[in-house]
C-alpha cells in the first residue's frame, strides 16, 4: 500500500462505495472477491476475504489495475 501510494481511508472508502466485480466463493480459508472502487478519477481493486463467523473482512492485496491486463472500466480482464 505504501509503495503504491494508496491509503487506510483509501481502502476503506473502495470497500464501502465499490462494486464486487468478481467472486472467489471456493478460496480457503475464507471466500474472497474482487472490488472496484474509485479514489478520485483513480481506479482501485481491492481483494478482500471475508470471515463471516468473525464478522471481519481481511484485506489480502490492493492495487491500481493495468488497462494492459484490464478492459475499460477496469471491470472485467482482457
Amino acid at each position: 500500500m505504501f509503495e503504491r501510494e494508496i491509503s487506510k481511508e483509501d481502502i476503506r472508502q473502495v470497500l464501502a462505495t465499490g462494486k464486487t466485480i468478481e467472486a472467489y466463493p471456493d478460496d480457503k480459508p475464507y471466500p474472497s472477491r474482487l472490488v472496484l472502487g474509485w479514489i478520485g478519477s483513480r481506479p482501485i481493486h481491492v481483494v478482500v476475504a471475508d470471515n463471516p463467523t468473525q464478522g471481519e473482512t481481511i484485506v489480502i492485496t490492493v492495487y491500481e489495475p493495468d488497462l494492459a491486463r484490464w478492459e475499460p472500466g477496469f471491470d472485467k480482464r482482457r
